[in-house]
């Protein structure tokens, strides 16, 4: 551990900041994990991009098709090419909780920044508040490190931002990625934002958030690392503007990226998101690999329209750089 459970809120506020990405998770065509792959790609995230930090094996990186060992891994891999360069938030998310807190231990012994904990499922349960509170009391009871919340539909509700404000005065909640309505997480950030770091999924939300909540941290959906190459990085650009106060030029350079995120829509077969973003990945040069069941692939008039929407997008590459098959 890098820091005490009674400092996690002061690490946190001075550590889980910036641009942090979720990563996909790079599989070899026989559906192993491809260990240079995903070590090639966190380089060249830390590296070039300067990413201020990597989520690690969550909805993204297709935690639900791999194994405890697998996960595992995978938060190694991450804590040893993250060394003294990013930081980790490593995703211990399941429905069984002795999961949650094996993962969370091992995300302890090797020395991450952080665990990110996905509210439980609870269709059944109504009204869940006492239980999600409970849920997380628990974590935070018994872990040392810095935990961050995760409310999404995918649970069956929504986490209000009055439970979580709640669950923030818990000694080791640190932060919560709110996947809601633009107003519950504005709500929750006057809420508790002295006491609880307030993020959302969407990049196109970012920079509003930023200049009018304060916001210090993007923890991501459409990952950075899709809308960045090492010569064209203009949402650390329009960030840095913005964390600047100068929000002008930060809109200007934000808005140029809108055919980006156009392309990226418009190319992305529903259903599909994952095989997508792997394919985009490898037509910036990146490992993406293939996905494993129960996602589909992408089929060939798929990859077809994806990389016509790619190579009109305007991304900038680098001079040597060829777009992949």
């Amino acid at each position: 551990m890098k820091y005490h459970k009674r400092d996690a809120k002061d690490y946190a506020r001075s550590h889980l900041k910036g641009i942090w990405a979720a990563a996909l998770t790079p599989f070899h065509s026989d559906g192993s994990l491809d260990e240079p792959g995903f070590r090639q790609n966190l380089r060249h995230w830390v590296d070039d991009l300067a990413l201020g930090g990597l989520f690690i094996a969550g909805k993204q990186g297709e935690f639900f098709s791999m194994s405890l060992a697998e996960r595992k891994k995978t938060f190694e891999i991450a804590v040893e090419e993250t060394q003294r360069r990013s930081h980790t938030i490593l995703s211990c998310s399941d429905q069984n909780l002795d999961t949650v807190i094996d993962l969370a231990r091992h995300a302890e012994a090797i020395g991450a920044d952080f665990i990110v904990v996905h509210a439980p499922v609870l269709n059944f349960v109504t009204p869940p508040d006492d239980t999600v509170y409970e849920y997380y009391r628990h974590l935070s009871e018994t872990l040392n490190i810095g935990i961050a919340m995760w409310s999404h539909p995918d649970s069956g509700y929504l986490m209000s931002p009055e439970l979580c404000a709640r669950i923030a005065e818990l000694p080791n909640i640190v932060a919560i990625k709110y996947s809601v309505p633009r107003e519950m997480y504005v709500r929750l950030t006057r809420l508790a934002s002295h006491n609880l770091i307030v993020s959302t999924s969407s990049e196109e939300e970012w920079l509003d958030n930023i200049l009018e909540l304060n916001w210090q941290v993007y923890l991501c959906s459409t990952p950075p690392y899709l809308i960045q190459t090492r010569v064209d990085q203009r949402m650390r650009e329009y960030t840095e503007l913005a964390m600047r106060g100068e929000a002008a030029k930060a809109r200007a350079v934000r808005n140029s990226l809108d055919p980006v995120r156009q392309a990226l829509r418009a190319s992305r077969p529903a259903g599909k998101a994952h095989a997508h973003q792997k394919y985009w990945q490898e037509l910036l040069g990146q490992v993406g690999g293939g996905v494993r069941r129960p996602l589909l692939a992408l089929t060939q008039a798929e990859k077809e329209a994806t990389r016509l929407a790619f190579e009109n997008c305007g991304l900038r590459l680098d001079a040597d750089q060829k777009i992949s098959a």
